[in-house]
């Protein structure tokens, strides 16, 4: 890894650890929005540092692993041949971990969202599927413990959903949903269907952040 990023993580490692003692002091947690800033922050920072902690440990486990490659006991050095080879692999595989958390963050990463599903082409099923992408998304955001709210909904006449909006809140939802927008489509035997015929269905899912209003 070259010294500038070296130099980079270390930066943000001592920003972190600043951080986590700023979170601990009465008066920042007696301030609501500096608090909510640096709690950011610090969620933001802390997959970064945790991956440099572990780089850096494999680069101490590295030093020892060369040195018992000149042990006299033959078995001594085979082992340590080998688990040098997984820790040059491991290391490889952090470093580019590293270098994707370095890369710019969308400013929207950690909005909350609004998420709209349309039924399109398909009928009934796509309206049944619509209710089935949508039961998707909150079980998901169930797992991560956000709070989804349905905004207005437009029931499918046999189940599902026309059209549902709803607003997500939880941290760092639009950079794990903004992937999502687009069209989605499914090829199965519908509900709907009598004579066992596969239908293909298509939805519309829109993942929007929600922007904090900017005073001026």
């Amino acid at each position: 890894m070259k010294p500038s990023i070296q130099s980079r993580l270390g930066q943000v490692e001592d920003r972190f650890e600043e951080i986590s003692m700023l979170l601990s002091q009465m008066e920042v947690m007696a301030d609501q929005n500096r608090f909510r800033d640096l709690s950011r922050e610090y969620a933001q920072l802390e997959p970064v540092v945790n991956l440099w902690q572990k780089w850096k440990a494999l680069q101490d486990s590295a030093r020892d692993l060369k040195k018992m490659l000149g042990d006299t006991d033959p078995a001594m050095k085979e082992m340590a041949k080998e688990e040098l080879t997984e820790n040059l692999e491991d290391n490889e595989k952090l470093e580019q971990q590293l270098r994707l958390l370095l890369l710019p963050r969308d400013p929207d990463d950690d909005s909350n969202i609004f998420l709209e599903i349309r039924a399109g082409t398909g009928g009934d099923e796509a309206a049944l599927f619509s209710g089935d992408l949508f039961r998707m998304y909150t079980r998901y955001a169930e797992q991560h413990k956000w709070k989804i709210d349905i905004l207005s909904q437009s029931p499918g006449e046999h189940g599902g959903y026309k059209e549902v909006i709803a607003r997500v809140e939880g941290f760092g939802a639009y950079s794990r949903l903004k992937y999502e927008s687009g069209t989605h489509r499914v090829q199965r035997v519908p509900e709907t269907e009598s004579q066992g015929r596969i239908h293909t269905s298509a939805c519309t899912v829109a993942i929007l952040p929600e922007r904090e209003d900017i005073e001026d």
